[in-house]
């Protein structure tokens, strides 16, 4: 079993975060599970947000150059000793309790992976959250209750730190959506899935951020990108023989749920 109040290890990317580094790390000090370790990543900023970041109890890590969310991801999973990791942007948010209901919900079920609630502020469609919590085991009990096949979102989960390392789990470079490729194979791998119904994850979409950016080449970019994780998740599926729910086969139904989401 895991043992009680274990260490977590929070990893929080920040690229030109200065406008949300205090909130964001307010966020981390009025939290009541206290043993957490915070990995800040300041991933070649150019504004004040290692000044910021300076100001704090957290173990910072300065990548020299920008070299994108995964990277900066990857650089904290290689720096944390927690028993459990989780994944926090810096300008989203999360209940006060968030860490506390995760860590008791992994201690009681000795799951793999914790799956919070989660409030999405642009898509209000997209919220889900649990009316109590559920111990998750089959392959379709995973993909239906956490809907990971659709919305990747990896800042939902808590995962085991052995769990990453012993499926080689690890964000790939290079791409501006990595969510999915890295969630659907962790959920589908796990053991176990426990769902918690009193930790809430709030999700706000920025103004310039990797997902709003209008400029030509960041859109073909993640043009590309998207239809990189539709081939990915394609490919997964085909690999080992599963359905995934609520992910459309045929061009109708495609564009039925593309128009609906």
């Amino acid at each position: 079993m895991v043992a009680d109040n274990p260490l977590i290890s929070v990893i929080i990317p920040v690229y030109n975060g200065e406008k949300y580094i205090r909130l964001c790390l307010e966020d981390m000090e009025s939290q009541s599970y206290e043993n957490l370790e915070i990995i800040v990543v300041n991933d070649g900023s150019t504004d004040r947000s290692a000044e910021l970041i300076a100001q704090y109890p957290v173990k910072a890590i300065h990548l020299p150059e920008n070299r994108g969310l995964s990277a900066a991801r990857n650089s904290g999973m290689d720096a944390a000793t927690g028993t459990y990791v989780h994944f926090m942007d810096v300008d989203d948010s999360i209940n006060p309790d968030f860490y506390r209901e995760m860590a008791a919900a992994v201690s009681e079920t000795d799951a793999d992976i914790a799956c919070s609630g989660m409030i999405n502020e642009i898509k209000p469609h997209r919220t889900m959250l649990f009316e109590k919590q559920r111990v998750l085991t089959t392959v379709q009990e995973k993909l239906k209750a956490t809907n990971v096949g659709k919305w990747g979102y990896v800042w939902r989960y808590l995962f085991r730190a052995d769990f990453l390392k012993q499926h080689g789990l690890r964000f790939e470079e290079g791409r501006l959506i990595e969510d999915l490729p890295f969630s659907l194979p962790a959920v589908f791998f796990a053991k176990s899935v426990v769902v918690v119904p009193g930790a809430v994850y709030t999700y706000r979409l920025q103004e310039n951020s990797i997902m709003t950016k209008k400029d030509k080449a960041h859109r073909q970019r993640r043009r590309r990108d998207i239809q990189y994780v539709k081939s990915f998740r394609q490919k997964f599926a085909r690999q080992h023989r599963i359905r995934i729910p609520g992910v459309p086969t045929g061009r109708i139904s495609y564009l039925y749920v593309k128009w609906l989401t």
